[in-house]
């Protein structure tokens, strides 16, 4: 990836530092900038490994998240081992080739299956918001400057990584890698959050493997447009019937 990759993923990672809402730390993160600068700078096309890397980006969290929660790594080596599960993951595809129809068939699936376990396990009413950890309000001890230099270092070794992988370049967790540091206190609410949203990103996609034969500009905004209505679509609030709901007697 190019330097306004590198620049794209400082920024996106500032971003989210920023935000203190997981959920919405979550929906910034998936937005597709990284992945329409690797289309644009690599010319890659998108087949069927590419959406099997979506599922990739979920694993590269669920891995950082049980390493340094649950076996208590430091943050930087459970970030290495998403890194790695992730790269074994894209060699594996590489070497098999997934028709399109069939890695979208079964990401969908596996996607609709983690959506109905997360919410059988989902607590039946969510905790008061004076009873939640104040997780949000504790700040990390870096200044601003400092953390901005940080994350720009973090975002050129990381770029350098992706450089290794060939057409998974394209679903490469770039700036994940950096977001993962930053929401290491919330990261399996902030997983959850983005498996969700991760839809979206099939959506995008999608849009652009069946375009891409068009033009790379039609193919672009075909996924941009089809990200932002699966992610609308997301994040639409549920109609609830109350007590007077229809078939109801008074």
């Amino acid at each position: 990836m190019t330097w306004s990759g590198v620049l794209l993923v400082t920024a996106v990672v500032w971003a989210v530092s920023l935000i203190r809402s997981v959920r919405l730390r979550a929906l910034v993160y998936s937005l597709p900038l990284p992945m329409t600068l690797a289309l644009v700078s690599s010319g890659h096309r998108v087949e069927g490994a590419q959406v099997v890397g979506v599922l990739g980006l979920n694993l590269f969290f669920v891995t950082v998240a049980f390493t340094y929660q649950r076996l208590r790594w430091p943050i930087l080596l459970a970030d290495g081992a998403g890194i790695a599960v992730y790269v074994a993951l894209s060699a594996g595809l590489l070497a098999v080739g997934i028709p399109f129809g069939a890695a979208l068939a079964g990401t969908l699936v596996l996607w609709l299956a983690a959506m109905l376990l997360l919410r059988r396990r989902a607590p039946a009413r969510p905790a008061p918001a004076d009873a939640r950890p104040s997780v949000d309000a504790r700040r990390d001890g870096l200044p601003p400057l400092l953390k901005l230099v940080v994350i720009f270092v973090g975002a050129v070794l990381t770029t350098l990584l992706g450089a290794v992988l060939r057409g998974m370049v394209v679903t490469f967790p770039y700036s994940g890698v950096l977001v993962a540091v930053e929401a290491r206190r919330q990261l399996v609410e902030f997983s959850r959050h983005f498996a969700r949203n991760s839809l979206a990103l099939v959506g995008f996609l999608t849009a652009y493997h069946y375009f891409q034969d068009v033009s790379p500009t039609v193919a672009l905004g075909a996924g941009w447009a089809a990200f932002a209505v699966v992610a609308a679509a997301l994040h639409l609030p549920l109609p609830s019937v109350g007590p007077t709901g229809p078939g109801r007697r008074r």
